[in-house]
């Protein structure tokens, strides 16, 4: 029997699979904080201080619950998730692709690659569609309260992850695997069978790469947002992405034709490739 062929689908969430920024959901209502005045504020103190804005994003997550004296726990972010409202079609998309690729003789892996809290996607109804999440996260102190980043992803960081879906080295305290010289052929899942989902220019850098080492990339937008599908065409145009679709992943529109085109096709690769 032929062995079937591993595909990677690998996601942002803001924007991507949900509207939006996941902190503005449940969060920022809680505290009584407008999000433009919390994305001001965080963005000029990254500005100010050189720093990472990924880190003060969730330094100033910390600064305003400190302020009201409202302690986060994890399970007071996991709750706030479950505000969080995901794009058409993306409850039932999971299951749904993933039988469409297993008559196609291929096993699909999911990750999500987010500068958002794991804490948050916890609270979506998606959470345990992922074969792996890498996400920013908080850590906790003895009385199981937010206390400091304990892991922050940023845009040029995400690409490590990739490697690491790549190489099969998923633990992200394994430094010295993940450096390790590895044959290409020998590797879990080629980049030629991953499909990177993303939506703004903090996914550039994996959407490029994924494309230029033969994977593909797509673009989604927000349906009937101003300007949002002429910004994902430009990528389109600058040769970032394979093509731009509105972020609705219900059954027949046109990302759940284009993805199920592109598990046909590398289905018919893998075919063909027996007659070498």
């Amino acid at each position: 029997m032929k062995q079937l062929v591993n595909v990677a689908l690998c996601y942002d969430f803001d924007g991507t699979l949900a509207a939006g920024n996941m902190q503005e959901y449940g969060f920022m209502q809680r505290l009584g904080i407008k999000p433009d005045e919390f994305w001001k504020k965080s963005d000029a103190l990254a500005a100010q201080k050189s720093a990472d804005k990924v880190l003060c994003y969730m330094k100033c997550m910390l600064e305003e619950a400190h302020k009201r004296d409202v302690a986060f726990r994890r399970e007071d972010f996991v709750a706030c998730g479950n505000n969080i409202v995901l794009f058409k079609g993306v409850t039932e998309w999971f299951d749904r692709i993933n039988q469409y690729a297993l008559k196609k003789g291929i096993v699909l892996s999911h990750y999500l690659i987010s500068s958002g809290l794991e804490e948050l996607v916890e609270g979506t109804p998606i959470f345990d569609k992922f074969d792996k999440i890498y996400a920013s996260a908080f850590w906790y102190d003895a009385y199981g309260r937010a206390e400091w980043p304990a892991r922050n992803v940023n845009y040029t960081e995400k690409t490590q992850y990739l490697f690491r879906i790549n190489k099969g080295c998923l633990d992200v305290c394994d430094n010295r695997t993940i450096n390790l010289p590895m044959a290409e052929d020998e590797r879990p899942v080629p980049f030629s069978h991953m499909i990177y989902f993303g939506d703004g220019e903090t996914d550039v850098p994996c959407m490029s790469m994924v494309k230029r080492l033969g994977g593909y990339s797509v673009a989604v937008y927000q349906p009937h947002k101003r300007g949002a599908g002429n910004r994902a065409e430009q990528f389109v145009r600058d040769g970032r992405v394979n093509i731009a679709v509105p972020a609705d992943y219900s059954q027949g529109k046109k990302l759940d034709r284009y993805i199920k085109s592109v598990i046909d096709k590398i289905a018919a690769d893998n075919k063909l490739a027996d007659f070498k």
